[in-house]
Parts: C-alpha cells; sequence; structure tokens
C-alpha cells in the first residue's frame, strides 16, 4: 500500500516517521509469545521466555525456523507462520493493545503533513487489522515482513518504506523497540528513536532511547533525527560546516 505523501513544509520537521509495529504502536508481543507457548506445548515440546525473547523483532520465517530448531513441532516455515499468525490476528481483533503515546503521535504527525510508514515483519494479515482501527490515511506506505526478501535486521524494510515515501533515509525518523529492528533502520541509515519495550536493546549509533512515546510532538521528533543524522551521516556535518563558512 503506497500513497502520494503530503511533504511537511516546516523544516523542523522530520522528512517522515517510519513505524516498527510490534511493541512499538501496538503491544502485540505478549500475543506472540503466548502463540508460541501454545504450538510448542501442543507438539508436546517446552518453550521458554527467553527462547521468546529471541524471536521479538525477527522476521516472522527466521521465528519459524527457530521454533522448529529447538521444538518438536513440524512443518515448514510457513506453516508455522500462519499458525501463530491467525492466533495473534485473532487476539488483536478481540483487543487491540496500544502502546502509550502512538495513537496520539501518529495523528499529531497526520496533522502536521508529515509522511508516516508502517514498517513491520508481521505479514499483511496482522498489518491490516492495525491500518483498519485508525483513521484513514494515517499512513502513507506499509511494509511487511512479506513484502520483503531480507527481513530485519537487514535494512531492506526500511530502505523501501524510503523509497516508497520518496523520502532520504537521512532526513527521516524511525520508532522501534527492538534491538533487531533498531539494527535495522540503523543500517538503512535511518536516525532511529528507540522505545524499549518487551526486551532491552544496546545502545547503536545514530540511536536514542526514551523511556515512552508519551508527550512527544512531531517538532520533539524533528529535533531527534537532526541531532542524530549526523551519527550516521557524518559526511552531513561536514557539509554543513562548510555551507555555513
Amino acid at each position: 500500500m503506497t500513497r502520494q505523501p503530503a511533504r511537511p513544509g516546516h523544516p523542523d520537521l522530520p522528512a517522515a516517521v517510519l513505524w516498527d509495529m510490534d511493541g512499538t504502536i501496538v503491544d502485540t508481543e505478549p500475543s506472540w509469545i503466548a502463540e508460541e507457548y501454545v504450538l510448542v506445548e501442543e507438539a508436546g515440546g517446552t518453550w521458554t521466555d527467553a527462547d521468546a525473547h529471541d524471536l521479538v523483532g525477527q522476521d516472522l520465517l527466521t521465528s519459524a525456523g527457530i521454533i522448529l530448531e529447538r521444538t518438536p513441532v513440524r512443518g515448514r516455515p510457513e506453516q508455522v507462520v500462519r499458525r501463530l499468525l491467525a492466533g495473534v490476528v485473532r487476539r488483536t481483533r478481540a483487543h487491540v493493545p496500544w502502546r502509550p503515546g502512538a495513537r496520539e503521535l501518529l495523528a499529531d504527525l497526520r496533522g502536521h503533513g508529515v509522511p508516516c510508514a508502517l514498517v513491520t515483519m508481521s505479514w499483511t494479515e496482522l498489518a491490516e487489522v492495525l491500518v483498519e482501527q485508525l483513521p484513514p490515511g494515517t499512513f502513507d506506505a506499509v511494509v511487511t515482513g512479506d513484502q520483503v526478501s531480507r527481513g530485519k535486521p537487514h535494512p531492506e524494510a526500511y530502505l523501501e518504506a524510503a523509497a516508497r515515501l520518496g523520502v532520504d533515509p537521512a532526513q527521516a525518523l524511525a520508532v522501534e523497540d527492538s534491538p533487531t529492528g533498531a539494527t535495522a533502520s540503523t543500517a538503512a541509515g535511518v536516525p532511529t528513536l528507540v522505545v524499549p519495550h518487551t526486551v532491552a536493546v544496546p545502545a547503536l549509533r545514530g540511536s536514542l532511547q526514551v523511556p515512552s512515546l508519551e508527550g512527544l510532538t512531531p517538532a520533539d521528533l524533528g529535533a531527534v533525527a537532526r541531532s542524530l543524522s549526523s551519527d550516521l551521516h557524518p559526511e552531513q556535518r561536514v557539509d554543513g560546516v562548510r555551507d555555513q563558512a
């Protein structure tokens, strides 16, 4: 899904905001973990929270491969994904567990004309559940795990989202909650705001960690993007000095 985005007219705003979904906009990680436990226990195996945390932020086929390696679950990776996905979609349709401040910030960005993209390793079925719960036009592009050949932590999904919006990754801002996701976004050259949730996220060049999205404004995101961009693109700092001279 791609629309022609409205361009923000204020230099203090980011050119676009690229959003992770699970754990960032909605707290679906408990649903994924619950479905993993059900799947493994039905096969007669044992699953732990440590196993579950290894899957946070991963491409779903990668996650399925880990389950198949560690447990008695049998089948193709695609079959494992479909079984997990069906349960998470069912749980999310019954109750959308919004993360604090996410909807408000999305609405504020939309009001300021800042393009937003959803960049998730969940597949289209689950992304559609979220999109349906938000006002039309909230996202100008949606990139899902079943649309890319290499999932997070590879930067492909973020590069694809920036391309669909027609923005320079260095001028955008990503919002992530996991080490895998933040690795992908910074590898794509996108300054990244990290809101750790289910798992801790190590410090990464080009990222800034905050405890919550509550109270943040589009101008705040613009300031974060500008402050982090030179960490990922040091040539911009040199160009800026030369321009001022």
